[in-house]
């Protein structure tokens, strides 16, 4: 991708965050209905995940998991407040934002941003997820390898995944604190560890669900909806799209000076 492409997908990318911020109700459809078929076309592997898919967003979240946002504790609660999403002063345009540097988007996070694709690949020992956006991956463990007791801190995780009947489960760990879970600002720890369940209900859709479970800054695990991902149109690929930051610093001085004028400073 060329910088005059990127430069227009991340511009179209965070006029996307702005309005989810000013016009959150917007977020709130629920998932794309699988397309239906007759029966004989709904033959499938239950375990096979594989494929190019688009996420979709809980009901009535904001780029979030959804469910109930347990009580946060002391700690949680002011890194919570001292983070500025969204709109801000001229000098931080988008607020605070790690993404808004180029810092990795971190997991879970990565998966609500539905607007683009994931892929999915199953090899002998590892399931791979490949992510468009930020144009990144995350490995599982799927060769019987214990999670660490203590993995050193990832932007992703450390992952280990198994099959429980037709539901593909996921455990990580190891989660570096500087990444949100959303696109509130909500915080995590170090010590966070998350558990994900993903099911296989038809050719074209893939049902998951998501537990948070962190002490230090949740008083009870933060279970998620029920969320989804369908499969990509047809012809969907996935494109080179990598944060840079000489690339991040000039947008972010366009829209501080769009019209040319004067410049701002922090």
């Amino acid at each position: 991708m060329n910088v005059r492409t990127y430069r227009k997908a991340f511009l179209i990318s965070a006029a996307l965050l702005i309005v989810s911020f000013s016009a959150p109700a917007q977020n709130n459809q629920p998932a794309a209905a699988a397309p239906k078929a007759d029966a004989k076309s709904q033959a499938f592997d239950p375990h096979d995940l594989s494929g190019i898919w688009m996420a979709h967003n809980a009901p009535r979240s904001n780029f979030s998991m959804g469910g109930t946002v347990p009580p946060m504790t002391e700690w949680a609660q002011a890194r919570h407040d001292a983070a500025r999403p969204g709109l801000g002063p001229r000098g931080a345009p988008l607020g605070d934002d790690p993404i808004m540097g180029c810092d990795p988007m971190g997991y879970p996070r990565i998966m609500f941003w539905t607007n683009y694709p994931i892929e999915i690949l199953q090899i002998p020992g590892r399931t791979l997820m490949f992510f468009d956006w930020f144009y990144t991956y995350r490995t599982i463990w799927t060769d019987g390898r214990p999670l660490p007791a203590d993995p050193d801190p990832r932007f992703y995780g450390t992952s280990t995944g198994k099959w429980d009947g037709d539901t593909f489960v996921i455990q990580s760990k190891g989660f570096d604190d500087r990444t949100w879970l959303d696109a509130d600002g909500h915080p995590h720890s170090e010590d966070m560890t998350l558990e994900e369940r993903f099911r296989r209900v038809s050719p074209d859709t893939i049902e998951y669900t998501m537990t948070i479970t962190d002490p230090k800054a949740y008083k009870a695990p933060w279970v998620s909806a029920k969320m989804n991902m369908t499969r990509a149109e047809k012809g969907t690929g996935m494109r080179e799209d990598i944060c840079v930051p000489s690339v991040e610093a000039k947008y972010k001085e366009e829209v501080r000076n769009p019209a040319g004028g004067a410049t701002h400073t922090k």
